[in-house]
């Protein structure tokens, strides 16, 4: 009986393990996920220092707000599709300029 109760605890054990696994699995996969549409915010064509560029202020806009903090997250600069995207030092800006294909 001893055996069959260290089985059922061992099993148990790797159960939990398997559980906790998937939930850092599928929390991992939910914050890779792009959850913003870039089309869908409202651009400005602006001009500055390197050219021509565009920047937003949508702050009423939940993508907006999706792909300011995911540019935040990556040190306040990324590459989002065919875009370069960047925030400005006050945090509350995006800008965006097409990146020059290869070739």
């Amino acid at each position: 009986m001893a055996d069959d109760e260290l089985a059922l605890e061992t099993l148990l054990e790797f159960i939990n393990a398997v559980e906790a696994g998937i939930v850092a699995a599928k929390q991992r996969i939910k914050q890779a996920k792009q959850v913003y549409n870039i089309e869908a915010i409202k651009w400005e064509k602006a001009q500055g220092a390197s050219g021509e560029y565009e920047r937003s202020e949508d702050i009423n806009s939940p993508d907006f707000k999706a792909l300011l903090r995911d540019v935040q997250a990556h040190g306040s600069k990324m590459t989002v599709g065919n875009y370069f995207v960047w925030c400005f030092r006050n945090d509350a800006v995006l800008g965006r300029k097409l990146r020059k294909s290869r070739g």
